[in-house]
């Protein structure tokens, strides 16, 4: 076996189930879980016919890796349109099955693991997977803390010059998971300066850009380089898909966007490795790229749940709306500390909230590593507002009656 398979921590939702054990939820409460970040909106009508449509021709082929043509050009069109930024489809994109498997997939290709002490910086919390593929390609994870005083945003200044001098490639994640916070321009120079120092590659997953709660959209990567005049977008790719801008998770489908001179070996290798997107699915992407209606419609409605959650919950925790995504990172009572010997006041509080109420949080010390006795996530719990509105509103109100009551 790899022994780098021994380096991975387990799952998040691998340590709820240990949590939870032995715990029997509410019985007079219907079972409500805030725990995956799982889309629930239904999937668009349009995108179910055009999966239809494509499969008498789309499973009598081989797919190319690089897909066809028609599919990076929609992806390139909605780049165009989104953020005002113009790619050659042919050589600065690149369709994938989800930008799970993508972000891991990239890492092996990026980093070089017999360069002494191999880093990859990755915010902390995080989504586990940038984690994993740091291990797995061989390189030393340096997790870089997200600041309660800034929004959550990642405090890039704290990392310090003998660790960017052995970066190979740093995990941004903007608009963020678990806190939604949404990197500025300035943030965006400041990375990409120290990239031109130092040489380490920009991983950029924004697979949350498309929900929002203001006017404004969530600045993307290539839209800062471009800004910035960085018009060949080096060292960066950025990483999105249509798994919650269109509620597919199940379609597992994206592309990555940005320096030609990566997405170059990114193909080779995922040609060997077999990444290609069946031709069923690229139909309906295609399908899914080229319109934008029901995007709106998706976020209405996220916006919807989002305002009138929000101040309920904050009647009783430590959480304000985030600058875009769908989770609320929410500060939980520190009382919950001495409820269970043993835990901490996040994993209390989950465990408690489902035996009383039926209801499923996350402990944010799962999604984050201690660092010098410091766990960024410790106290705070994310909350998925991915079911439909009353759905969410009914939990909300649980966890107030939770809260008052414990």
């Amino acid at each position: 076996m790899n022994p780098l398979l021994q380096r991975l921590q387990p799952y998040p939702f691998e340590r709820l189930r240990q949590l939870f054990a032995g715990i029997t939820p509410s019985p007079a409460h219907r079972p409500i879980s805030l725990g995956i970040g799982e889309p629930k909106h239904a999937a668009p009508d349009f995108l179910k016919r055009a999966l239809a449509d494509a499969l008498d021709e789309g499973l009598s082929n081989y797919p190319a890796t690089a897909g066809t043509p028609a599919l990076r050009e929609a992806c390139a069109g909605w780049v165009q349109r989104r953020y005002g930024v113009a790619l050659d489809p042919a050589t600065q994109l690149l369709p994938v099955n989800g930008s799970r498997e993508a972000l891991f997939a990239f890492a092996q290709v990026v980093v070089d693991p017999t360069r002494p002490g191999a880093t990859v910086l990755c915010p902390n919390p995080f989504y586990q997977i940038y984690e994993g593929a740091t291990l797995l390609a061989g390189a030393q994870p340096h997790y870089v803390p997200s600041v309660a005083e800034r929004n959550f945003a990642v405090h890039w200044d704290s990392v310090p010059d003998e660790v960017w001098a052995r970066t190979q490639l740093i995990f941004v994640c903007s608009p963020g998971n678990p806190a939604g916070a949404v990197m500025p321009l300035d943030e965006w120079r400041r990375l990409f300066e120290l990239s031109d120092r130092h040489g380490f590659v920009i991983a950029s997953d924004e697979c949350y850009s498309e929900i929002y709660f203001r006017d404004e959209a969530p600045l993307g990567g290539l839209q800062a380089a471009a800004q910035l005049g960085r018009s060949d977008f080096r060292r960066l790719i950025a990483f999105t898909s249509l798994s919650k801008r269109s509620n597919v998770p199940g379609l597992r489908s994206g592309f990555v966007a940005g320096d030609a001179a990566l997405i170059k070996p990114f193909l080779l290798y995922r040609t060997y490795h077999g990444g290609a997107m069946s031709p069923v699915v690229q139909a309906a992407s295609i399908a899914a790229w080229n319109d934008e209606a029901h995007v709106v419609e998706n976020r209405r409605l996220y916006r919807e749940k989002f305002a009138q959650v929000t101040p309920l919950l904050a009647e009783v925790l430590d959480v304000a709306l985030p600058d875009a995504s769908f989770y609320l990172w929410a500060g939980v009572p520190q009382r919950f500390a001495s409820h269970t010997p043993g835990l901490g006041a996040d994993e209390a509080f989950a465990r408690e909230l489902l035996a009383q109420y039926n209801v499923t949080a996350l402990p944010g010390s799962y999604l984050a590593r201690t660092v010098q006795g410091d766990n960024p996530g410790a106290g705070r719990v994310r909350l998925a507002l991915v079911a439909g509105v009353d759905e969410c509103l009914e939990a909300a109100q649980r966890i107030v009656a939770f809260c008052r009551g414990g």
